[in-house]
């Protein structure tokens, strides 16, 4: 059932990640608008909408299947989905595209509900296992999206989100009918986990929750723009070329999760030295030379899948199996608080200040996440010193 769900998850991301990368140019050939302000506006929205539809959707979960939930929300993205693709309006687009992503946000459902299935014990390799997904997700999504605007239409990537809402709700109708959904095993899970409340550390959802929230700001602020920037310094206007190389980070975190697979068990729980590798790969994405651009991508790929896969893991750990997907939402919130800052800030920053902006703020985010982290969680840089030497 785990990997089922695992499956699930992956078509979600994908069906998400399709236009991604290809925000500015679907505006400008869909709509005529060209004011990266707006491209901005967009992602806040969106942004807001996950906001609140995951901590909703966490809630209606304590009195209803997580299953159960899915087939009917994402069976209504999807019909909003092929809305989307058939609308001309661009007020009418808004409006309906930001309450498709408030019921595609049911999907992240999924994740807190795999770590009650399974033991604590499992839980560092199928949150990484979930955060590769996610970067494969993003890989296939910014490749298929690429494809799409390059050598048929930008509206038809909303058909291929629709299948993906529909595969998404096909899915979780056959698990619900089959002998492999049984909520007694969920149950029995929970019994067997003898929690002792006094040693989840006080406020370790809002440290977790304010150091992730500009984790997440610093590594989305140069999201948008991104493949507009790689064009520009190269003259190529390839949208496939351009969603490769977005998606190179993806990449790198497949290569991390197989080395860690092979290696088994010599990982380490460290954040620090991924913040700190995580700023190197930013300061050489901001040089507008192609080469340095890819090593920074891949440097930058191997921080951000540490740091997030650690951070989740601290976070689980911290938690209880019954308060799972509340904790992880309001996590989540704070992530996505921090997505939505930047949502606000990058498509000005852009237009007042160019295509670099972007990583020079990443760059001074991680550092002061770095600092937030060190502070909050009393971290011994001596230790870690005497760790990696």
């Amino acid at each position: 059932m785990k990997k089922f769900l695992i499956i699930m998850t992956l078509v979600a991301v994908v069906s998400d990640y399709l236009l991604h990368p290809f925000y500015p140019q679907f505006f400008e050939a869909r709509f005529g608008v060209t004011d990266p302000e707006w491209v901005g506006y967009y992602f806040a929205a969106i942004c807001f909408m996950v906001m609140i539809a995951f901590p909703f959707w966490a809630c209606v979960s304590k009195k209803v299947a997580e299953l159960n939930i899915l087939v009917y929300t994402q069976f209504i993205a999807g019909l909003l989905a092929l809305y989307c693709y058939w609308t001309t309006s661009y007020i009418n687009f808004w409006i309906v595209s930001l309450i498709m992503i408030l019921f595609k946000g049911s999907y992240l459902l999924v994740y807190p509900y795999i770590l009650r299935i399974i033991t604590k014990k499992e839980h560092p390799d199928t949150i990484g296992l979930l955060s590769v997904v996610v970067h494969l997700g993003g890989i296939l999504g910014a490749v298929i999206g690429g494809f799409t605007v390059d050598l048929i239409d930008a509206s038809y990537i909303f058909l291929i989100m629709a299948a993906g809402d529909f595969i998404q709700m096909g899915m979780s109708a056959y698990l619900l009918k089959s002998k492999r959904y049984d909520t007694s095993r969920t149950k029995e899970t929970e019994e067997k986990i003898v929690t002792n409340k006094k040693m989840i550390p006080k406020g370790f959802i809002f440290k977790i929750g304010i150091t992730t929230l500009l984790l997440y700001a610093s590594g989305f602020i140069i999201r948008p723009f991104f493949s507009t920037y790689w064009e520009y310094i190269t003259a190529n206007s390839s949208k496939l070329i351009s969603g490769a190389v977005y998606a190179l980070p993806g990449f790198v975190a497949l290569l991390v999760l197989w080395w860690d697979i092979k290696r088994k068990g010599t990982k380490s729980s460290g954040i620090v030295i991924p913040l700190c590798i995580g700023i190197i790969g930013l300061l050489a994405q901001g040089i507008p030379i192609p080469f340095l651009v890819i090593l920074g991508r891949i440097v930058y790929g191997w921080a951000v899948f540490r740091a997030i896969v650690r951070f989740d893991v601290l976070l689980f750990e911290s938690s209880t199996p019954e308060t799972y997907a509340i904790d992880y939402s309001k996590v989540h919130f704070f992530q996505n608080l921090g997505v939505l800052i930047s949502s606000f800030l990058v498509g000005v920053l852009v237009d007042q200040y160019g295509l670099v902006i972007p990583f020079t703020m990443a760059c001074i985010g991680f550092t002061v996440t770095l600092g937030l982290y060190v502070l909050l969680f009393k971290i011994n840089f001596k230790k870690i010193i005497v760790k990696t030497t």
